[in-house]
This record gives structure tokens, C-alpha cells and sequence, in this order.
């Protein structure tokens, strides 16, 4: 899958989980930009994204995920082990 599409997939993820359809991750995307994007939803996302791309995240790596693209890069990661 393009990374244009893992990125799509994410915002539509984050969009139904904060119920805002005006929210447009981008690879530079940080939580801080995004309104309401707290620690309780981060959780719910990554879950979200681990069963939508079916797998799993290491918890280093999900506490190191500094921007969407850090999340995008580690899908690809995920996908091919």
C-alpha cells in the first residue's frame, strides 16, 4: 500500500474516533497539533490502526512515535515481518 494511502487510512481512523472530518494528518503531524488528540485517544488510535493493518505495534516504538510518519514507517516495518 502507497504511503499516501496508510495516510488516508490514518486520518480517516483519527477523524471517526474524534468525530471531526476536518482533520488532515499530514507524514509532519505531531498529537499537539491536533485538538482533543490526548493520551486516551492515542491509545484507541493505535489500537484502531494495529487491527486495520493487522498487527502489532512493540511499546517502544509506540512511545517513540514522534509524528504520523514515524506511525506510517513502522506499519511498513510491521507489514513485512
Amino acid at each position: 500500500m502507497p504511503e499516501q494511502e496508510r495516510l488516508a487510512t490514518l486520518t480517516r481512523i483519527l477523524r471517526d474516533l474524534l468525530g471531526d472530518d476536518t482533520i488532515e494528518l499530514t507524514m509532519r503531524t505531531t498529537r499537539q497539533d491536533v485538538p482533543d488528540w490526548d493520551s486516551f485517544c492515542y491509545v484507541n488510535f493505535i489500537v484502531a490502526v494495529e487491527a486495520e493493518f493487522r498487527i502489532k505495534f512493540r511499546i517502544a516504538d509506540i512511545e517513540s512515535f514522534s509524528t504520523v510518519g514515524t506511525i506510517v514507517k513502522a506499519i511498513d516495518t510491521e507489514q513485512t515481518r
